[in-house]
């Protein structure tokens, strides 16, 4: 990845701390999210894809039917 400046390199690095601890599951806990939404996730709907920095981080969930 190129940075194009100092605050391109914060926005860069703010988006990947939040999708490391709200989106990213993590292996140590049992492929849970650091920080659980308080409410759990729908079981039934479309399947949508949530994408960081132009694609590059993915997360995917779903819909509230």
């Amino acid at each position: 990845m190129i940075f194009f400046g100092e605050k391109h390199l914060w926005h860069v690095l703010a988006e990947f701390i939040e999708y490391y601890n709200q989106e990213r599951p993590h292996q140590g806990l049992d492929n849970r999210r650091i920080t659980e939404p308080a409410v759990p996730p729908p079981t039934k709907g479309r399947i949508l894809c949530r994408q960081r920095l132009g694609g590059l981080l993915k997360s995917y969930y779903r819909k509230a039917a």
